[in-house]
């Protein structure tokens, strides 16, 4: 008690929580847009559960995390090399790195597992005849709603590990203090939940939001196979690229919803002068 006392009275830790609670809502973006994307595969009376329980799930794996932090330090340690090496950059080091630690595995599992999934979902939108639902072996919906909601647990469940990973890891590089990392975290998956069902209707609502975003995730799952070869991106280049792209996307919604009020104003004035 006295320990959480003379963290409130230090602004530095204020400092420390709101950047961390920032950084965690930011990170947890990617997860959250996952998540939308999948649970809107599920009947409409499955959605919110299915939202609430992977936001749930991601809650209980950092907090998880958040009590083995020695252990999830020792993630980055080397594990094994490859006796190749990578090209050699203009700085004079290596392009890539060919050590691997379980982190940089994990992230590599993770991005290739990501990109997958977004390639598939991108095939199943551009598919002229799709199967009823994704999730349902050979387009049959009769294996069951069990079936699809628990394959959509599990897929969540394991973009929550890769997630909760870096995002531990990111709040572990920031501060040393484990209440400010507890709160951060705690924080930011309370504004996960709150976001998740109008993000999800969101991008429900605006199918060409749903390209948008599954080029978002193709973009993240690159990003962690580049980070699990060491080549590490600045994410602020990743986030302006989105909010670049969010931007001009919300441009042309707002053209197409013109557009549309245009054309509803002449239809009845084009009836009455007939």
């Amino acid at each position: 008690m006295d320990s959480l006392l003379t963290l409130a009275a230090d602004p530095a830790a204020w400092a420390a929580l709101i950047t961390l609670v920032v950084m965690e809502v930011v990170l947890g973006i990617d997860n959250l847009v996952f998540i939308s994307i999948l649970s809107n595969k599920l009947p409409a009376h499955q959605q919110t559960k299915a939202r609430r329980l992977g936001i749930g799930l991601a809650l209980i794996m950092r907090l998880a995390l958040l009590s083995t932090i020695a252990f999830i330090v020792g993630l980055t340690a080397p594990v094994f090399e490859l006796p190749w090496k990578g090209p050699i950059g203009e700085d004079g080091h290596a392009m890539f790195e060919l050590a691997f630690s379980w982190r940089d595995l994990i992230l590599i599992a993770g991005g290739m597992f990501l990109v997958w999934k977004a390639t598939t979902e991108v095939h199943h939108t551009m598919d002229p005849t799709p199967s009823p639902n994704i999730l349902d072996k050979d387009g049959v919906v009769a294996a069951g709603v069990t079936m699809n909601f628990s394959a959509a647990i599990v897929q969540i469940l394991l973009l929550d590990i890769v997630f909760s990973i870096d995002s531990i890891l990111t709040a572990v590089g920031m501060t040393d203090d484990l209440p400010i990392m507890v709160i951060a975290v705690v924080i930011a998956v309370a504004v996960m939940l709150l976001a998740a069902d109008p993000l999800a209707k969101f991008i429900d609502d605006n199918p060409t939001v749903v390209m948008l975003a599954l080029g978002f995730l193709l973009m993240i799952g690159a990003t962690l196979i580049a980070d699990g070869f060491g080549v590490h991106v600045p994410k602020g280049y990743i986030y302006a690229a989105m909010a670049f792209s969010g931007l001009v996307e919300g441009l042309n919604m707002a053209s197409r919803s013109a557009q549309r009020r245009k054309a509803e104003a002449g239809h009845p004035a084009a009836e009455k002068s007939e």
